[in-house]
């Protein structure tokens, strides 16, 4: 009889080890997290999102920078410190395990420079595989976006400088239609670019030149060009100075100083020589009157500029009248301009025609010249 007794009870205790529930398996994981300047962090979140089934736990570190759950799932996670709602640094795929507590600490100092690196890899595309291998889901996703727009910024910059390079090259050859149509082309795929404005620009006062019967409308469109370069580049005297002669060309001559004016302004070392340029293209374009007050001006900026004053005594000289004997009467300042030449050029170019002119005009020719800024001779010493 107790055969099927014992046989009953061997069956109810299986039976009740049967219907207890399974006892989870759980992991533990602690460490310690450091602010950038590396002391520890207080207050930290630390999250832990399971990967391979759902689950989200978190904790928060303590006055040491102190964290640790202990009574994880097992199983693989993403684990993520977030600082003032920012996540600051990512663990990515990490297994917990039984026994004792797995160790995972984090640096933001070194996280902080870990991301610069990863940044700078995502912009120039020199990801290491070390760099791939340790980045999330989010941050891989951002690496090939910035690489998708690398590369199409680098083929716009391609096809940006080849247009700008044909432009110019055709400018150079005097092909202003050519030249025209390749930099009307860069333009339109970056705005911001000024060199290509002053080159276009430069395009159409040459084809305004080339083509008088169509002048007006270049010019204007060379106006316009001139002023998107200047709004990109406001400190650049070279380009009013170059607006203030496209606009001199144009006959515009009081708009033309106004710009000359602002390229003084801008560099005053060389306002002598804006001033020049423009009185040089007064007198090859007629505008004698024009050219002598510039080239006065170009002297008062820099009064020993020697090529404005020859100039500025030439203009004067083609003003010279004659009284009732046919004594030649030039207008006063004209010797002085041309005797200023020969005092600072002596041997230069124009020294010649200066000492005819002076001649011619009743004038008188130093023999000699000094430098005033000379230093005096030695003289020496009287012998005992």
């Amino acid at each position: 009889m107790s055969f099927p007794l014992k046989s009953l009870t061997v069956s109810a205790f299986a039976f009740l080890l049967l219907s207890l529930p399974a006892m989870a398996q759980t992991s533990a994981v602690e460490g310690i997290v450091k602010d950038p300047t590396g002391k520890p962090l207080q207050g930290a979140v630390v999250n832990f999102d399971r990967t391979d089934i759902k689950g989200h736990y978190s904790v928060k570190t303590d006055k040491k920078g102190h964290y640790g759950h202990y009574g994880l799932p097992l199983g693989t996670y993403t684990i993520t410190v977030v600082v003032d709602g920012q996540t600051k640094d990512t663990a990515n795929g990490f297994r917990t395990g039984l026994g004792d507590p797995k160790t995972l600490n984090f640096d933001l100092h070194e996280s902080a420079a870990a991301a610069a690196a990863l940044q700078k890899a995502a912009e120039t595309g020199t990801l290491t595989k070390e760099q791939e291998r340790g980045m999330s889901k989010e941050q891989k996703e951002a690496f090939d976006k910035a690489a998708k727009a690398r590369e199409a910024q680098l083929a716009k910059n391609k096809a940006l400088n080849d247009a700008y390079t044909t432009g110019k090259n055709a400018l150079e050859a005097k092909q202003y239609d050519a030249a025209i149509e390749s930099l009307v082309k860069a333009g339109e795929m970056d705005p911001k670019q000024g060199a290509v404005w002053s080159a276009l620009a430069d395009a159409y006062v040459g084809k305004a030149q080339a083509t008088p019967a169509e002048a007006a409308a270049n010019y204007e469109k060379a106006f316009d060009s001139f002023k998107k370069a200047l709004e990109i580049s406001p400190t650049d005297a070279g380009l009013f100075n170059n607006y203030a002669l496209a606009l001199a060309k144009d006959k515009k001559i009081d708009d033309a100083k106004t710009n000359l004016a602002k390229a003084a302004e801008l560099d005053p070392p060389g306002a002598g020589k804006y001033y020049y340029n423009l009185g040089a293209l007064l007198v090859n374009s007629g505008q004698n009157d024009a050219a002598t007050d510039t080239f006065k001006k170009a002297i008062e900026l820099d009064p020993n500029y020697a090529d404005a004053q020859y100039q500025y005594g030439v203009a004067l000289a083609g003003k010279a009248t004659t009284d009732a004997t046919g004594k030649v009467i030039p207008p006063p300042g004209t010797v002085e301009a041309l005797q200023k030449y020969l005092e600072l050029r002596p041997d230069g170019a124009n020294a010649p025609a200066a000492k005819e002119m002076i001649a011619a005009l009743g004038g008188s020719v130093a023999t000699t010249f000094q430098n005033p800024n000379a230093k005096p001779a030695k003289t020496a010493p009287k012998k005992k």
